[in-house]
C-alpha cells in the first residue's frame, strides 16, 4: 500500500490501483481516512474507483433499515427517494427548502448509521445516485459529528469544487491548456498569466488587480472579502454549527454554547471587516435597508460548472422585483416578532413563555436569530414564526427568492457558505442582525467593578514586537475544476495539474510579552482584543461606540504563581489559528510515513477545522502604520459546570476534536468585557491594560505588483512544499526586477 500511495498527486490525483485496502469493519483511521478521500476526488466525474462501484451498487437500503439506529429516518429517506432528489449535475444551494429537506435526509442516513461500515455503504450508494453537491455537503457534515469519523481530515473545500473560490478566467484558461494539451505559445502565456514549470505543473495567475470587475471602492478588500482562508472558516463554521441541526445532534465537545457562539462569531467576522476597512480609508459599515437602493454593486466573476454565471449586482440595485415583495415582507415581519421579543423580555410561541431577560438567554436568542425552536410540548416539529431569518434575507437580496423554481435554481454568492462573504451586502445584513444582540445586551445591566477586578493581581507591562503586513503568493491546487479524459478516468488522477496563484495578505511573526503580578497561586483567563483608535477621519473613537470593533486575536487559561509571571505569547501559538492547509497532493505523501496520527493533529493539522487563518490575525495596516489599540485583561477562571478543562491538552491521545474557543470553559460572556455598555467611572481596573500599538504594511514585498505597475511572474521552483516554510520566508522589500522577463501591462 505505501508504494501505491508515494504515487498519489492528491485529491485532484489519486492513483489507480488502491481499490481494495481491507474490510471496512477492520479499517484503521489512515484506510478510513483514505476511502473518504477517494469519495471525494474528482466529485463531478463518473466514479472511478472499483471498490466504491462495487459497494454502491450491491448495497440495498431499503433491505437494510436494521443497520440504522433510527427507521423512521430510512423511511422518510426512501420517500424523498422514490419522489425525486436533485438530479446529478444541477447546483446544490441550502436556501432552496426542497433542496435542504433532501439534504438533511441523507445527513441523517450517515449520522444515524450504526456501524462505520454502513456508513461507508450508504456513503458508496450516494456517491453512484445522488447530487454531487449534497453529497460533498451530507458527507462532510456526517464526518464532522460522527464519533467514529474522529480524526479523519477532508480535503480542503477549495480544493474539492473549485469554483467557488477561484475566478472564471482562470477556470477558462485551464480549459484553454486542456484543450491544446498544454501546447500554448510562450507570448500567450505571458499575456494570459501563465507558468508551467519543471514538473509539468501548470500555474495560472489570478489577477486580483483586474479592475474590469470592479464596480465601486469596496473592491479594495477583495483581498480579504475573497480569502479562501477566511472563506474556508466561515464554512467549517457552518458545518459545526449547521443551522437546521437540532441541539441534541451536536456532539457536547462541538455544539457547547452553540448559539452564543453563532452571534459572537458573526459579530467577530463584522469586526474584523470594519478594521479591513479602516485600513483601505473606508468608513462605517452601512447597514442593510429594504427600501433603499444598495449603492455598492459586487461583480463576482464566478462560473459553476454547469456553465451559469453567478450573477452580478450592480450598483444602486432596489428591489422592486414583485417576486420579493413576499419574502421581504416576511423577514421584515420576522424582524418585528424578535426585536418586539427583546423590549418586553419575552416572547410566546403556541403557549411557550420563553425568557429574554438574563445573560444566559442568548442561546434562546441566537436560536431566533439564526436557528428555530425546537419542538417542546407542541405538536409542530418547528415553529414556523421564527424561521431562519438569515436566510430570508439572503434570498431577498441575492437575486433569488424563495419562489424561483424550488427546484433548480441560479444561485448568487450569499447562497453559499463558501462564497457569502464575498459580497459587501452580507456584512450590510450581519450589520443589521447584529442590533438583536445590542439591544439584548443594552437591556442587561453593566458589569460591575466587581466583574472587572481580579484582586492581588496587576499587569505591570505589555511589549508588543513591531507589527508589519506584506502580500505573498499562494498557490492552490485547482485541478478538480477541469474534466478528465477517458484515459485519466482510467488512472484516476489527470496527467495535467493545474494550480491558481493568489495573492493574500501576511504579516511577519510577532510576540506579545505580558508581565504580570501575583499575591496567590491562582487559575486565571488571559484575554487580548485588538481594535481601532480612530475612524476613518482620524477622529478618536468613543470608547462604548468603539467596544463592538475590537477582536479577539488571544485567549487563554492560565496558572499564575505567585510573585512576577511573564508570559509570551508568539503570534503563531495564539489561540484558534489555522496555517495554510496542506495540499491534498502533499498530506498523501505525509500520511504514509506517519505511524501516530496524533502527532500530525498536535503539529501540522492544529485547528485544522476550526481556526481562522493566521495570516489574516492582523489588518492590513497603512504604508506609514495605522493606530491601533491592544487590550489586555485577566480575569479569574469561573470553569462552566460539568466540563473537562482537559480538553485543551494537546498531549492527550485522543486529541482529534478541535476546540473553537478556550473562552468557553469561563461562564462569563463570549465578548467580555465588550460585550455590554460599559461604566467608565467602574471600568479600569489594575488587572487590564490598553496599548497604543501601530501596524505597517509593506508595499511591493512580492512579486505580485512593481513600482512600474507591472506584473512579474516569478519562476517557481515546486519541490515538495508544505505550508511550514512559506509563511516565515524573508522578503526583500527592495526587491529588484529583472527588465528581461517578460511583463504584461496592469
Amino acid at each position: 500500500m505505501k508504494a501505491a500511495l508515494c504515487l498519489l498527486l492528491g485529491l485532484a490525483a489519486l492513483a489507480a490501483g488502491q481499490d481494495t485496502v481491507t474490510t471496512i469493519g477492520n479499517m484503521g483511521i489512515k484506510d478510513r481516512q483514505i476511502f473518504i478521500w477517494k469519495l471525494l476526488n474528482h466529485i463531478l466525474e463518473p466514479v472511478a474507483y472499483k471498490d466504491i462501484i462495487d459497494i454502491g451498487t450491491n448495497f440495498k437500503i431499503e433491505d437494510s433499515m436494521e443497520l440504522y439506529s433510527r427507521r423512521d429516518v430510512v423511511k422518510t429517506f426512501l420517500n424523498n427517494w422514490k419522489f425525486g432528489f436533485l438530479p446529478r449535475g444541477e447546483i446544490f444551494t441550502l436556501h432552496v427548502d426542497r433542496q435542504l429537506k433532501e439534504v438533511v435526509t441523507m445527513f441523517h442516513m450517515l449520522y444515524y448509521a450504526k456501524e462505520f461500515e454502513t456508513f461507508i455503504k450508504t456513503a458508496c450508494w450516494m456517491r453512484l445516485h445522488l447530487n454531487e453537491g449534497m453529497f460533498v455537503y451530507a458527507l462532510t457534515v456526517a464526518v464532522r459529528h460522527r464519533e467514529d469519523c474522529k480524526g479523519i481530515v477532508l480535503p480542503p473545500p477549495y480544493e474539492i469544487y473549485p469554483y467557488y473560490f477561484v475566478r472564471a478566467d482562470v477556470i477558462q484558461k485551464a480549459y484553454l491548456l486542456k484543450m491544446k494539451k498544454g501546447l500554448v505559445d510562450q507570448k500567450l502565456c505571458d499575456f494570459y498569466g501563465i507558468r508551467k514549470t519543471e514538473k509539468d505543473v501548470y500555474i495560472i495567475d489570478e489577477n486580483v488587480y483586474d479592475r474590469r470587475v470592479y464596480l465601486s471602492d469596496e473592491d479594495k478588500l477583495r483581498y480579504f472579502t475573497e480569502d479562501i482562508g477566511l472563506n474556508t472558516y466561515y464554512y467549517y463554521f457552518h458545518v459545526d454549527y449547521p443551522f437546521w441541526m437540532k441541539d441534541d445532534v451536536i456532539n457536547n465537545k462541538v455544539g457547547f454554547r452553540r448559539w452564543e457562539l453563532t452571534l459572537y462569531v458573526y459579530q467577530q467576522i463584522l469586526a474584523r471587516y470594519y478594521l479591513e476597512r479602516l485600513s483601505n480609508d473606508l468608513g462605517d459599515i452601512t447597514t442593510f435597508a429594504w427600501y433603499k437602493p444598495v449603492k455598492k454593486g459586487y461583480w463576482p466573476w464566478m462560473i459553476l460548472h454547469n456553465g451559469v454565471h453567478l450573477p452580478p449586482r450592480l450598483n444602486n440595485f432596489e428591489f422592486k422585483d414583485k417576486k420579493n415583495t413576499e419574502v421581504m415582507n416576511l423577514a421584515q415581519d420576522y424582524e418585528r416578532l424578535i426585536n418586539e421579543a427583546i423590549i418586553k423580555g419575552y416572547v410566546e410561541i403556541n403557549g411557550m413563555r420563553l425568557e429574554l431577560t438574563k445573560s444566559e438567554d442568548i442561546e434562546m436568542l441566537g436560536k431566533l436569530i439564526y436557528g428555530t425552536i425546537d419542538k417542546i410540548n407542541i405538536t409542530k416539529n418547528q415553529v414556523d414564526a421564527y424561521r431562519y431569518l438569515l436566510i430570508l434575507m439572503k434570498a431577498a437580496v441575492g437575486l433569488n427568492t424563495v419562489h424561483s423554481d424550488k427546484y433548480f435554481v441560479m444561485p448568487s454568492v450569499l447562497d453559499n457558505y463558501q462564497t457569502a462573504l464575498r459580497d459587501p451586502v452580507f456584512y450590510q445584513l450581519q450589520k443589521r442582525l447584529s442590533y438583536f444582540l445590542t439591544l439584548f445586551k443594552n437591556r442587561l445591566p453593566s458589569y460591575t467593578r466587581e466583574d472587572f477586578s481580579f484582586p492581588g493581581v496587576k499587569i505591570d507591562n505589555v511589549v508588543v514586537d513591531k507589527l508589519v503586513t506584506y502580500f505573498d503568493d499562494y498557490l492552490m491546487d485547482m485541478t478538480n475544476a477541469v474534466t478528465l479524459t477517458d484515459d485519466e478516468l482510467k488512472k484516476t488522477r489527470s496527467d495535467m495539474v493545474f494550480f491558481v496563484r493568489k495573492r493574500r495578505l501576511n504579516h511577519d511573526p510577532f510576540k506579545v510579552v505580558l508581565d504580570i503580578q501575583s499575591d496567590k497561586a491562582v487559575d486565571c483567563v488571559v484575554r487580548m482584543f485588538l481594535g481601532p483608535k480612530m475612524d476613518h477621519l482620524g477622529r478618536v473613537i468613543d470608547l462604548n461606540k468603539n467596544r463592538h470593533n475590537f477582536v479577539e486575536i488571544d485567549s487563554f487559561l492560565y496558572k499564575l504563581n505567585t510573585g512576577k509571571n511573564t508570559i509570551v505569547r508568539q503570534s503563531i501559538d495564539m489561540h484558534n489559528y489555522v496555517r495554510d492547509r496542506i495540499m491534498t497532493r502533499d498530506f498523501w505523501k505525509k500520511i504514509d510515513t506517519i505511524n501516530d496520527m496524533k502527532d500530525l493533529f498536535t503539529k501540522d493539522l492544529r485547528n485544522y477545522r476550526t481556526g481562522f487563518p493566521i495570516r489574516l490575525l492582523l489588518p492590513k495596516g497603512k504604508v506609514g502604520g495605522m493606530k491601533m489599540l491592544l487590550y489586555v485583561i485577566v480575569t479569574p477562571l469561573k470553569l462552566v459546570d460539568n466540563v473537562d478543562p482537559n480538553i485543551l491538552d494537546t498531549t492527550k491521545k485522543d486529541m482529534v476534536w478541535n476546540f473553537r474557543s478556550t473562552v468557553l470553559l469561563d461562564k462569563m460572556p463570549l465578548g467580555f468585557p465588550f460585550d455590554r455598555h460599559i461604566d467608565l467611572t467602574k471600568f479600569f481596573t489594575a488587572n487590564m491594560k490598553f496599548l497604543d500599538v501601530t501596524i505597517y504594511h509593506k508595499v511591493d514585498v512580492c512579486d505580485m505588483k512593481t513600482r512600474w505597475n507591472r506584473y512579474v511572474l516569478r519562476d517557481y521552483n515546486l519541490e515538495d512544499k508544505t505550508y511550514d516554510d512559506r509563511m516565515y520566508t524573508n522578503v526583500d522589500i527592495n526587491m529588484k526586477v529583472d527588465h528581461n522577463v517578460n511583463v504584461y501591462d496592469l
